[in-house]
């Protein structure tokens, strides 16, 4: 008897399992056949827990994937950094201080912390930063600065924005660019009333503005552009006249931006400072010689928040800038060269060692922006299951939002593109693993997709 029922579950089993894959084959062929889908390609792979497929549609070809491709750089990155790794941002000086007075200049430089001065973590915000800083000033007994406060910015190499990006992203929040001392997320938001600056949250270091916009319509249709190190932007396209609408764009230069916020904390502080603020790349631009940031006269280090809590915010908010942080960090860390194209070769050679296919993951960037990243949803289910095996997989999936339709997963939007990845339990217990991605789709793609991974509910 107790054989007898042993197959007889066995047998449900494999019922339940063909009833799924046919119901997915179902939905999914419905989509590409309607009319908004007739020159779409879609890549679909669905898995349980041990990697044993359940269904997979076209699931070897690579499409565009938008902010899934975010799963790749953060398993990666918490695997070789460790969730507990710190960034960590350093004042010194040069000179020596008598009678309080600083005959020398003040230093500020980091590692690329992509936190400095964000306001997603408790104790990390700008005033925090500001307040570590001027106890320390205070402490060495620093009350006047007689030279320059150096910004020194050459931890990494000069390229802020990976190759490949839209040039009408990168001005824009979500296009932010990533230097040796960022600041802020490197955004900053304007309230704008149809044309009308109104208020920005805080004031931009020099920044000339271009303003192109037209009073129409009943939402935001507007553009920033910006360029690294540039000192002009432009805003253009059109927003709603008659109310107030935030815009968020990013900032051309992070660190002279905090140095320029630094020297009002001085002054305000009651520190007398009169020299200039300078970066190491102005210095660079200009043709001068790089300062050397001090080792031996080290006032302040301040730390980051611990990588599990930056994944975290970086999955659920899809922080773009994060995503970029990190491929130069593991270029540099992992192979001596802070470049993007080192970063992004470290991540594919991380994921051929786990068994991906080389062919399946043509990384361009590291947090999906870039149209030039192609990969296959089979190649996203099996990340997510080598990760869902390893110590760090509790702060990886704590990162993944819950999406409209109740599902634990990561989404990605760009033009036409539309992806989902992540993890579900079915209300009858089983575990399922799954990626789906739709390139050149008209119509709304979360919605549709959506409806398919319903199935495995």
């Amino acid at each position: 008897m107790k054989k007898i029922f042993v197959v007889l579950t066995f047998s449900a089993q494999i019922f339940i399992a063909q009833n799924i894959s046919q119901k997915l084959e179902d939905v999914t062929n419905n989509l590409m056949k309607s009319s908004t889908a007739i020159s779409s390609n879609l890549s679909f792979y669905v898995a349980d827990e041990s990697g044993n497929l359940v269904y997979e549609y076209q699931g070897s070809k690579g499409l565009s994937t938008a902010s899934t491709q975010k799963i790749f750089t953060a398993a990666a990155a918490l695997e070789t950094l460790g969730k507990n790794y710190t960034y960590k941002t350093t004042s010194s000086y040069s000179g020596t201080i008598l009678n309080g007075n600083l005959n020398g200049n003040l230093f500020i430089t980091s590692n690329g912390d992509p936190t400095l001065g964000s306001w997603r973590y408790e104790s990390y915000k700008p005033e925090n930063f500001k307040q570590k800083l001027l106890e320390a000033i205070k402490k060495s007994g620093i009350t006047k600065i007689s030279g320059d406060l150096i910004i020194d910015d050459s931890y990494f190499d000069h390229q802020t924005i990976p190759g490949g990006w839209p040039f009408d992203d990168f001005g824009n929040y979500y296009g932010a660019g990533v230097w040796g001392v960022n600041w802020r997320e490197n955004q900053f938001d304007i309230n704008i009333n149809g044309t009308d600056f109104k208020s920005f949250s805080y004031p931009l270091a020099g920044i000339k503005w271009l303003n192109d916009l037209k009073a129409a319509g009943n939402s935001d249709q507007s553009l920033i552009f910006t360029a690294p190190y540039s000192n002009v932007a432009l805003i253009n396209g059109s927003l709603p006249s008659g109310k107030v609408t935030t815009v968020s764009g990013s900032v051309p230069n992070p660190p002279l931006q905090l140095g320029i916020e630094v020297e009002k904390w001085l002054k305000d502080s009651g520190v007398e400072f009169s020299g200039k603020v300078m970066t190491n790349s102005q210095l660079e631009i200009d043709g001068k010689k790089l300062l050397d940031f001090p080792k031996s006269n080290i006032i302040l280090t301040y730390e980051s928040p611990t990588l599990d809590k930056i994944v975290y915010w970086f999955l659920r908010k899809s922080v773009n800038m994060y995503g970029e942080n990190l491929i130069k960090t593991l270029g540099k860390e992992k192979k001596g060269n802070p470049s993007f194209k080192s970063g992004v070769a470290f991540l594919k050679e991380f994921w051929k060692s786990t068994g991906i296919n080389a062919n399946m993951i043509n990384f361009a960037d590291g947090s999906g922006l870039s149209p030039q990243n192609y990969v296959s949803a089979k190649a996203e289910v099996q990340a997510l299951i080598y990760a869902k095996k390893q110590s760090y997989f509790d702060a990886y999936y704590d990162g993944f939002p819950t999406q409209d339709n109740g599902m634990k997963m990561k989404s990605g939007t760009m033009r036409d593109t539309k992806s989902y990845a992540g993890y579900h339990t079915s209300k009858d217990g089983k575990k399922y693993v799954f990626a789906i991605i739709i390139n050149n789709y008209e119509g709304s793609g979360s919605t549709e997709l959506q409806k398919i991974l319903n199935v495995l509910k």
